[in-house]
């Protein structure tokens, strides 16, 4: 499973730095895979309001946006970590959250949703250096909405928040504040270890199990930890598959074709389920197989795409239910 961190402190070593550090490391520690990006320090351009996501789907910006949307869809659990400037996130941490309105758009505006919105969590970590009442309020309202965009359920009151944090190294001294974020990454994490670990693996991983893996998230992310590769993945996913997908209410726009190297060097399957790789099928000790007769639609009409989703759909929806 993955833990997606996004610190939004300009101070690198910083105590937001400091706390985010110890939920990952923790997270990693039980077999989390984690990924912390320094949004101060990266190139995210603030949002232009030009349109162009509500009505085409996608940014037209080229920042580190691009690297960073596929991230958000592919982690489980999004952890949003930011000091209080006035009442809010930072700067940087909101250029990030206002360019998260393409996702708002693809949801809401083009009617598509990502396959691992029903199960992944967003959390958020806080610190301010006053007192006051109501210092929280405006950063929980934002996380709430950004949580949204991103396809992450999200409860406020599962958010780790402490005032009164300003000197360097001041939330180390805390009596409680690192061992809440350990814990807290131990509640969050443990559920997502517990599901099957299944890849899915075609040749191209352009078209079949890029479906299946979706699939296998969308109706059973509970349960099963999702991944697909092709033993000769291509440059880009099949653009009929993407559009089959989207007729189906599946959104596939940031998915992209990996090895199976990529896809299982941080854990190895319990189940692979070849879809025509054949020969170059990957062997895992420990791990059960299954193969799938699933013809290759690749150069094909979209007509035959669409009787593949349908397929890939209830062959998945089969080995759900039995899981």
């Amino acid at each position: 499973m993955f833990v997606l961190g996004l610190q939004g402190s300009p101070r690198i070593k910083g105590n937001t730095s400091i706390l985010l550090s110890t939920f990952l490391a923790e997270a990693e520690r039980i077999g989390a895979h984690t990924r912390s990006i320094s949004v101060a320090h990266g190139h995210i351009s603030p949002c232009e309001e030009c349109g162009t996501c509500e009505k085409e789907g996608f940014c037209p910006i080229d920042d580190d946006m691009r690297q960073i949307y596929p991230l958000l869809r592919q982690a489980d659990i999004v952890v949003m970590a930011t000091p209080i400037f006035f009442y809010g996130p930072t700067a940087q941490m909101k250029a990030l959250i206002d360019r998260s309105q393409t996702l708002w758009a693809r949801r809401y505006v083009h009617k598509i949703v990502d396959p691992g919105r029903k199960w992944r969590h967003g959390f958020l970590l806080s610190l301010g250096a006053t007192k006051g009442k109501n210092l929280f309020d405006g950063v929980s309202l934002t996380a709430k909405y950004f949580f949204d965009a991103v396809g992450a359920g999200f409860a406020e009151k599962d958010s780790l928040t402490y005032r009164r944090i300003e000197g360097p190294g001041e939330i180390a001294k805390h009596p409680t504040a690192l061992e809440d974020a350990r814990e807290k990454a131990r509640v969050l994490v443990t559920p997502f270890l517990k599901r099957k670990k299944i890849l899915f693996v075609c040749t191209e991983n352009a078209c079949r199990s890029q479906m299946a893996s979706a699939f296998a998230r969308y109706h059973g992310g509970d349960r099963i930890e999702a991944e697909s590769a092709g033993s000769e993945p291509a440059q880009a996913v099949n653009p009929f598959m993407e559009e089959v997908m989207r007729e189906r209410g599946i959104d596939m726009a940031f998915c992209k074709p990996k090895s199976i190297e990529e896809a299982t060097r941080h854990g190895k399957p319990a189940l692979v389920i070849s879809m025509g790789c054949e020969k170059a099928c990957p062997v895992f000790p420990g791990a059960a197989y299954q193969e799938w007769s699933v013809s290759d639609p690749g150069g094909k009409q979209i007509e035959v795409m669409r009787k593949i989703r349908e397929e890939v759909e209830q062959r998945v929806r089969r080995l759900t239910a039995a899981i």
